[in-house]
């Protein structure tokens, strides 16, 4: 399971790249073709710990890179 929390957070670390713009973890999911948002959200607590996220404030997960 580790392996592919770190799989798919490569997925999401390049999407955010190449996006330049925040996303909401539906649109990371979509983007990414990852299988399910909980593995959207297990990604993107693996870039959170290596601090390479900024969530914003709203009523939906919204990150972008720093």
């Amino acid at each position: 399971m580790t392996e592919l929390i770190g799989t798919n957070a490569g997925l999401v670390w390049e999407v955010l790249r190449a996006s330049k713009k925040a996303m909401t973890d539906k649109e990371i999911k979509s983007a990414t073709k990852i299988s399910t948002l909980r593995e959207v959200h297990f990604a993107l607590g693996w870039l959170a710990r290596e601090d390479k996220l900024v969530f914003e404030d709203g009523s939906a997960v919204v990150v972008r890179l720093k």
